[in-house]
């Protein structure tokens, strides 16, 4: 069951909603699913991004501004995801990472083949150079959330996966702040084998559950405000 590059969604997931539109980046040339048809397969299998920001929004906002960090007018939201999305994509071509957009927010989804060794919490040394890029990218557009999402798939017993997703997502948001991302900006959930992407009966379903999102949301004029 291969994931579509840029995506991060599963082609048995896409076939149970009834979807096959595609379109091709101009800048890499690469087939994604349209922006539609994501959304379509993420309320089926990633509806967990609907939700609030890690820790509430209010109590995050008050975070960011007592750090200093200001926020994007309304009319400059779209333009700043799309350009943070232009440069994570170029970053991230040819690892196993996936950016997604997902209305305000973008999602990067790193499998654990690639980010961590098996039943590891420790942020394998050939992905550090690729996640020190990312945390750049972060720096340069400060005014965003990040929330840091941990999973597994479905071997192993409840709680101890729920351990491993919760230090995995972890590992994630401390190296980033050892490269300079604010940790105001960050808070971290594992949610062990509960939000599945794929199918836990095949070796790479199970392989594609296994993962770490990072999921930035913009901080707007109507946060502070509020």
């Amino acid at each position: 069951m291969k994931l579509f590059k840029k995506t991060g969604v599963t082609l048995a997931a896409i076939a149970s909603i009834g979807l096959s539109s595609c379109v091709t980046n101009p800048e890499t040339g690469n087939k994604t699913i349209s922006k539609a048809a994501i959304g379509g397969v993420a309320g089926a299998v990633g509806g967990y991004f609907l939700g609030d920001l890690v820790g509430g929004k209010r109590d995050r906002t008050e975070k960011i501004l007592g750090a200093g960090i200001g926020a994007v007018a309304g009319a400059g939201v779209g333009y700043y995801l799309d350009e943070q999305q232009k440069k994570l994509e170029r970053q991230t071509e040819g690892t196993g990472v996936d950016v997604v957009r997902e209305g305000d927010s973008l999602i990067l989804n790193m499998p654990s083949q690639v980010t961590f060794g098996v039943d590891s919490s420790a942020i394998q040394p050939a992905f550090q150079s690729t996640l020190s890029e990312v945390a750049g990218t972060l720096k340069e557009y400060e005014k965003t959330y990040i929330d840091v999402y941990g999973h597994t798939d479905s071997t192993g017993s409840d709680s101890y996966n729920q351990g491993l997703s919760e230090r995995r997502a972890g590992s994630v948001a401390s190296y980033l702040t050892s490269q300079g991302v604010q940790s105001a900006r960050l808070a971290t959930r594992g949610f062990g084998e509960s939000q599945p992407i794929a199918t836990n009966t095949t070796e790479e379903g199970r392989a594609a559950n296994r993962r770490v999102e990072i999921r930035i949301v913009p901080v707007t004029e109507d946060d502070v405000q509020g």
